[in-house]
């Protein structure tokens, strides 16, 4: 069998898939045009998020039994057509779900220390302790939205800091012993901070708006290490102005390319919200990093060649 490689990824990759017989082919820079004219050459396609695999691209891909995601999400692959065209959909959740949750309590404690600000006071010869006064995260409710394997990993990493954990989530019954699962008003009058773990699907499109933001009981923090679209970043920036919105950590943003890879390619101006948030104290921002550790870059290979191996 056959398989495209059309991102790079860790050596481990075709290392593997080699030993388990596959003959493997890399094309890192082909146009998706060129990609799709040959594409009906080959068994499996291996990608990150270089682009969508769509409904046109599936047409050509006649003989196509597998796609390796190397991530969290499917949303750049068009799935109930594939899945209609029998072809198996592998994506690696397992894979980064703890870099993801490290990444989020960081920032989460980041910000509650304001060791941004402090560090770039310091730096520069001030030395301002009671304007640096942080925030303790024992007693603080912690609301996860989404609770699959990036939201259940952020639950462990909090078990051990007194704090109370909540989950919502669309499926019942996937609370644990690490969060109890409420509905989402519950969870909007009780928690003290938001983290989001959510994939990209038409029900989290700009879930983050004025109205989730205003129906919060108490002022709260926000961490997204999820999709960027699912915040609306023009909101977000008119809650932290109100102080209704007390800190964003951002490993993702609403403006990223659908690729992930890139947000500044445009030549037109930033949008004025991400002007804001650059210049913000209590804002963290990172480019879409918090599952793309050493480690992680490794466990997401395994786990997209575990999950061919099982089935071929």
């Amino acid at each position: 069998m056959k398989i495209l490689h059309l991102d790079s990824n860790h050596p481990l990759m075709i290392q593997e898939l080699t030993k388990l017989g596959f003959d493997n082919t890399e094309d890192f820079t082909s146009t998706k045009t060129e990609v799709e004219a040959k594409i009906h050459e080959f068994d499996g396609i291996i990608i990150r998020s270089r682009f969508s695999i769509d409904k046109s691209f599936l047409d050509k891909a006649t003989n196509l039994k597998f796609i390796g995601r190397v991530g969290a999400g499917l949303e750049n692959i068009e799935v109930e057509y594939a899945e209609q065209m029998e072809v198996k959909l592998y994506n690696a959740p397992e894979g980064n779900r703890n870099a993801v949750s490290e990444h989020a309590l960081g920032m989460l404690l980041s910000l509650f220390n304001k060791l941004r600000t402090a560090h770039d006071e310091v730096v520069n010869g001030k030395w301002r302790r009671e304007a640096n006064r942080g925030y303790e995260l024992e007693g603080k409710t912690v609301g996860i939205i989404g609770y699959g394997n990036t939201g259940k990993a952020f639950a462990r990493k909090l078990s051990g800091f007194d704090c109370e954990v909540l989950c919502y989530d669309i499926l019942d019954e996937v609370g644990d012993q690490n969060a109890r699962q409420v509905s989402l008003d519950e969870l909007k009058v009780k928690a003290d901070v938001i983290s989001l773990h959510t994939p990209q699907t038409h029900l989290t499109l700009g879930m983050i708006n004025a109205e989730f933001i205003n129906s919060m009981k108490n002022p709260f923090w926000i961490i997204n290490t999820a999709r960027g679209k699912s915040v609306v970043t023009e909101d977000l920036v008119n809650g932290l102005r109100s102080g209704k919105v007390l800190g964003a950590g951002l490993d993702v943003l609403e403006y990223e390319k659908s690729s992930f890879e890139d947000m500044f390619t445009s030549s037109h101006q930033l949008p004025q919200a991400f002007q804001y948030l650059m210049k913000a104290d209590n804002v963290l921002l990172s480019p879409h990093v918090a599952g793309w550790t050493f480690e992680s870059h490794l466990k997401l290979a395994q786990t997209i060649v575990d999950k061919i191996d099982r089935d071929f």
